[in-house]
């Protein structure tokens, strides 16, 4: 079985993966002072809350946006299952063209993104992965990596409202009754769930403009909220970082 985990700013997304069939995908807290002995107590409650044996582990592969975690990851693993983790990077074959200014800087998440993108859905395409940052990857009809579009995610753009005003509130983003809030919590529902559907919207009218036709694809822990309203069609796969992290591993090995 393969432990497939990706490293984000703001939460971990474990997956184990069993062949070909994804077995299951969780999300733990990313904790910048955690220890390896702490990460793989974590690890290990991930895997028997889902009746998963550590021993049938026999495969890893890490993606990470978080070098200070990256280590300590990468040691529990080795403690909880016995495997040396793959690490996305420089070394590391995926078999994406990437036409950026420097390659070797891209984020190694929108890197497995792009990967599962073009293997599950074809090219051209756009992504969203909806994190801390909202990431637009761009591929244009020859499956080659074009470029990248970054904007505040929904939870800075919230954080940063409640801070720096006295009376906003802290809420959570579940969607709102009505476009046209009536009371605070709704009001600001609205302008962020509505506020980044429309952006959203927006940036895929724009980029289809510059290279054509596209489908459309989103993925991220705030996706499930906002895709549903969005006007263009858009299809949702919260799996889709395990997907490439599957791929990539497969690419790299004899399997």
């Amino acid at each position: 079985m393969l432990l497939a985990i990706d490293i984000g700013n703001t939460n971990i997304v474990v997956g184990c993966c069993d062949g070909e069939r994804i077995c299951f995908m969780e999300r733990l807290t990313t904790n910048h002072t955690a220890t390896e002995m702490e990460y793989a107590i974590a690890l290990n409650s991930v895997l028997s809350l889902k009746k998963t044996n550590a021993q049938l582990i026999n495969g890893a592969i890490i993606s990470s946006v978080v070098p200070s975690v990256t280590n300590s990851i990468k040691e529990a693993v080795r403690k909880l299952t016995g495997v040396e983790a793959l690490i996305i990077g420089p070394g590391i074959k995926t078999g994406l063209s990437i036409k950026t200014d420097d390659p070797a800087k891209l984020g190694s998440d929108l890197v497995v993104d792009a990967v599962a993108a073009i293997n599950e859905y074809g090219a051209p395409a756009i992504v969203f992965d909806m994190g801390t940052a909202t990431t637009i990857s761009v591929i244009n009809s020859n499956s080659e990596y074009l470029g990248t579009i970054i904007m505040p995610g929904m939870m800075i753009s919230l954080n940063a409202m409640v801070s720096g005003t006295s009376q906003l509130p802290k809420i959570s983003l579940d969607r709102p009754k009505r476009l046209i809030g009536t009371n605070s919590a709704d009001c600001m529902k609205s302008g962020i769930l509505y506020g980044t559907a429309s952006g959203m919207d927006g940036m895929i009218d724009r980029i289809r403009k510059e290279i054509g036709d596209v489908k459309v694809i989103a993925t991220g822990g705030l996706a499930r909220t906002v895709v549903p309203l969005c006007k263009n069609d858009i299809i949702l796969d919260d799996e889709l970082l395990i997907k490439g992290l599957m791929i990539i591993y497969n690419k790299n090995t004899d399997i």
